[in-house]
This record gives C-alpha cells, sequence and structure tokens, in this order.
C-alpha cells in the first residue's frame, strides 16, 4: 500500500448503494462478489442456531452480514455472522456496530483474506473468538484468544459439536450444519 491513500470509513460510506460488499482492511478497500448458495445455506443454519440459543437462553445478540463492525477509522468488516455479548452492547449503534464483538464468524469465500489478513485484524483488535467455517472442506476452525493473540485452532469436523463458553449451553452438531 505504500504511496496508496489509506481510505477511511467516510470513504466508504460515500459509496454508491450498488449491492456489493465492500470492506476496509487497513485503509485498503476489499471489494467481495456475492456468496455462493453453499456460503449462504451454511449462514443460515448457523445464523438460525445462534438466534434460537440466543431467543432461548439470552446473554447478548447476533447480527448477520451485511452489516458494518468499525474497529478504527481504517478498518471496517462485513463478518458472516457476529455476537456481541451482554456486557459489550454498548458498540451497537442503529446505523453499525463500533467495536470489538464478543465473536466472529467468517464463511470461507477467500482463504487468503480470512485465514490470513483477517484472522491477524480480530486478533489485532483483540476480538475473543474467531470462528472459520470451511464447508469446502467440511471443519470449523476456532480460534480463542490467548496472551501471544491467536494460538492453533481448534479444529472441528463432522461427527463432533461445537460448543462456546461465550454462549452457555450452545451446541451445534457439525455433520448437520455443513451438510449438503
Amino acid at each position: 500500500m505504500a504511496g496508496q491513500q489509506l481510505l477511511t470509513y467516510a470513504d466508504l460510506a460515500a459509496m454508491p448503494e450498488d449491492g456489493l460488499r465492500r470492506e476496509l482492511l487497513d485503509g485498503e478497500l476489499l471489494v467481495s462478489p456475492s456468496p455462493r448458495t453453499r456460503h449462504q445455506e451454511v449462514s443460515w443454519r448457523l445464523s438460525l442456531a445462534v438466534g434460537n440459543h440466543l431467543e432461548a437462553s439470552g446473554g447478548g445478540r447476533a447480527f448477520a452480514a451485511p452489516l458494518d463492525v468499525i474497529f478504527d477509522d481504517h478498518t471496517v468488516l462485513e463478518p458472516d455472522l457476529l455476537f456481541i455479548a451482554d456486557e459489550r452492547s454498548e458498540i451497537i449503534t442503529e446505523k453499525n456496530i463500533q467495536g470489538v464483538p464478543s465473536l466472529v464468524i467468517e464463511i470461507l469465500s477467500e482463504a487468503r483474506i480470512d485465514r490470513v489478513r483477517k484472522r491477524d485484524l480480530y486478533a489485532r483488535f483483540q476480538v475473543p473468538e474467531y470462528w472459520i467455517v470451511d464447508p469446502e472442506a467440511d471443519r470449523i476452525e476456532v480460534y480463542r484468544l490467548g496472551d501471544g493473540g491467536y494460538g492453533k485452532p481448534e479444529i472441528l469436523e463432522p461427527g463432533e459439536v461445537l460448543s462456546t463458553p461465550l454462549l452457555p449451553g450452545f451446541e451445534i452438531d457439525i455433520a448437520k450444519l455443513l451438510r449438503r
């Protein structure tokens, strides 16, 4: 990005409403195409599972893309799904999320972006938990924040159940989530 001007949230907000997904990664514009049907199927199942759990148990709020999450003026992302625990609810505004969610979930679209650049950004901004759902490889990678950032992910595959301390009592069967 040497020599290029870093874009800001104001620049992003001034762009046309044309249905394209635009994000800022450290001031660099990332434009993504519309997700594929498999991506959307998995996203819907996961959103439904998290939403039903929150309806029954409370503890916070979940949101699905498209919704801007403003980490700073040069970093604005649209995670596929995010959860904000009640104790962080002050970051929720009518227009967007202004701060760090408790949990961010990306359904893998472009490996280099989701597994490297976004993972590094989420770690830098101290997102407590980050999931990468990989529908093509039939697995979920769970990153949990430690003293040195994210360590090695917990890998979950069909036959296993995903749970998280962020959502007490929540469990999702990986096989059912990723079924074709």
